[in-house]
C-alpha cells in the first residue's frame, strides 16, 4: 500500500485526538528516576504509562479510534487483535460505551493478559485464542470482520490509533515546559510502530531537536528490518518473548512515518530486557513487562551519547504476569553471563559428582541443577547440569577444566533446541 499525502500522520492530528482523550484518559506522571539517573550520569525521567486504568498506553489508541467510528459502526460491534495490551484497552473502551467487541489473541498470550481483558470488557467482549503469533490472530481478525461486516480497530497500522498514543508526547512536552526541561532523547519502544509513530510525530513538531530513538527486542526487529529494506518486510523467524513488541512485519503506515521521524533505532537482547525487569522491580518498585522495560533497556547502548543529557523513557505497560517471574530472572541470569547449562558424561561409579564439584567447579560456583539416571551395564552415563558461577570472568577456566573432565561436553546455552527441551 503506498503511502499518500493524505495517509501521513502530522502533529495537528494528535492535538485533536489529546482533546478528545484529556477527560477520559489519566494524564500520566514524568517522573525524575534518581537511580537511573545515577547509573548513566544523566537525568533520566520516566513517562508512566504502566499507570494508565488498563496497565498500558494501549487505551488511547483504542478509546480515540473506536471515538473516530460511526455509530453504525459501532451498533454492528469492533473487532480487533492483540497480544494483550490493544486488546484491553478495546475491552474497556466498548465496557465504557456499551458495544460489543470480539477479540483476537494469540494462544501465546500470557494468561494474565486475557484474564484482565475478560475483566475490563466483561459481557461488551468475546475472546477468541488464535494463533501463535500476533500476525496470525490479526489474519484471522480481519476474516472475522469481512465475513461479519464489522469494523477493525488497528492496534497500530491506522492513523487514527496513532493519534491517540501520540498524546503521550503531547503530555510529556506539556509537562518539560512547566519544569522548564529540555528533552534531548527520548526512548520509546516499537511493536508495530503505533507508539513511535505518534509520539515521533508530535516530538518532532514541538521540539525538533530532541533525539528521537526507537527500540526494539533484538530478536523480533521488524521495524530494523523495514529500514534495511526500504519496505516492511516480514521477520522469518522471531522471539516472542517480549510478546508487547512481537510483531514479524511493521505497518505500512507506521514504517513511513518511523522512516520520516525517528533518529534512531536501538536493539535490546531479551536478557537485557529481563535484567531491566528486575532493576526496574528491585531498585524502583516499578512493575513493567518485557515491552514496558524496551525504553530503560536501551540506555545501556545509549550510555555514551546520553551523558550530562535529559531522557525521557516511556515505560509503555505494566502487565506482567507474576509466572513468567522465574523465566524472567533465568534469562537474566543467563545473558549476564553466570549461569550456565551443559550435558556432561559422568562415569557411572562413585565418587564421580564429588570429583567434578572438587576438579571443575570454582570455589564460589553452585550446581543449580542436576539431571540424572543411571544406565545398567554402561561405563558413562549424561548428566544434565546447571552451574551457578560465582564471577562471570571465571567462565573461561570453568570451560578448560570442563574439557578435561569430559571433552565432548554440550553447552546447551550454545543449543537452544536442547535448552528449551531440557531445561
Amino acid at each position: 500500500m503506498a503511502v499518500t499525502k493524505q495517509e501521513v500522520l502530522t502533529k495537528s492530528d494528535v492535538e485533536k485526538a489529546n482533546e478528545v482523550l484529556a477527560p477520559i484518559i489519566r494524564h500520566t506522571p514524568l517522573q525524575y528516576d534518581v537511580y537511573l539517573s545515577q547509573k548513566y550520569d544523566c537525568q533520566v525521567y520516566l513517562k508512566r504509562e504502566d499507570l494508565q486504568a488498563v496497565r498500558s498506553f494501549k487505551i488511547r489508541g483504542a478509546y480515540y479510534a473506536i471515538s473516530q467510528t460511526t455509530p453504525e459502526q459501532r451498533d454492528r460491534g469492533v473487532v480487533c487483535a492483540s497480544a494483550g495490551n490493544h486488546a484491553q484497552g478495546v475491552a474497556w473502551t466498548c465496557h465504557r460505551m456499551g458495544i460489543h467487541a470480539t477479540i483476537f489473541m494469540p494462544v501465546t498470550t500470557p494468561k494474565q493478559k486475557v484474564g484482565q481483558v475478560q475483566f475490563f470488557g466483561g459481557d461488551n467482549v468475546t475472546i477468541k485464542l488464535t494463533g501463535d503469533t500476533f500476525d496470525a490472530s490479526a489474519s484471522a481478525a480481519n476474516e472475522f470482520c469481512e465475513r461479519e461486516n464489522q469494523t477493525f480497530i488497528a492496534p497500530f497500522d491506522n492513523l487514527n490509533t496513532m493519534a491517540g498514543q501520540g498524546t503521550i508526547a503531547a503530555e510529556i512536552f506539556e509537562d518539560a515546559k512547566k519544569s522548564n526541561l529540555q528533552v534531548d532523547y527520548l526512548t520509546v519502544a516499537i511493536g508495530g510502530g503505533g507508539l513511535i509513530s505518534g509520539i515521533s510525530t508530535y516530538a518532532k513538531g514541538e521540539s525538533p531537536d530532541t533525539k528521537v530513538v526507537g527500540v526494539e527486542p533484538a530478536s523480533a526487529a521488524s521495524m530494523k528490518a523495514a529500514f534495511d529494506a526500504g519496505k516492511p518486510t516480514t521477520l522469518e523467524e522471531m522471539d516472542t518473548f517480549v510478546d508487547g513488541a512481537a510483531v514479524r512485519t511493521a505497518g505500512e503506515l507506521t514504517y513511513a512515518t518511523a522512516k520520516r521521524n525517528v533518529d534512531q533505532l536501538t536493539q535490546v537482547p531479551e536478557g537485557a530486557v529481563c535484567q531491566t525487569i528486575l532493576d526496574l522491580y528491585s531498585k524502583e518498585a516499578i512493575v513493567a513487562e518485557p515491552a514496558g522495560a524496551l525504553s530503560v533497556g536501551a540506555l545501556e547502548n545509549l550510555r555514551d551519547e546520553i551523558k550530562g543529557k535529559s531522557v525521557v523513557c516511556v515505560i509503555s505497560g505494566g502487565n506482567n504476569d507474576i509466572n513468567r517471574m522465574q523465566e524472567i530472572e533465568e534469562r537474566a541470569l543467563i545473558y549476564g553471563g553466570v549461569q550456565h547449562y551443559f550435558i556432561v558424561d559422568f562415569p557411572q561409579r562413585p565418587g564421580a559428582l564429588r570429583e567434578f564439584v572438587s576438579e571443575v567447579l570454582g570455589p564460589d560456583d553452585d550446581i543449580t541443577k542436576f539431571e540424572y539416571t543411571k544406565k545398567v551395564n554402561r561405563g558413562q552415563g549424561p548428566v544434565l547440569i546447571g552451574v551457578l558461577l560465582g564471577d562471570k570472568n571465571t567462565y573461561p577456566d570453568l570451560i578448560e577444566r570442563m574439557k578435561k573432565f569430559d571433552p565432548h561436553y554440550i553447552n546447551l546455552v550454545d543449543n537452544q533446541m536442547l535448552y528449551t527441551m531440557l531445561v
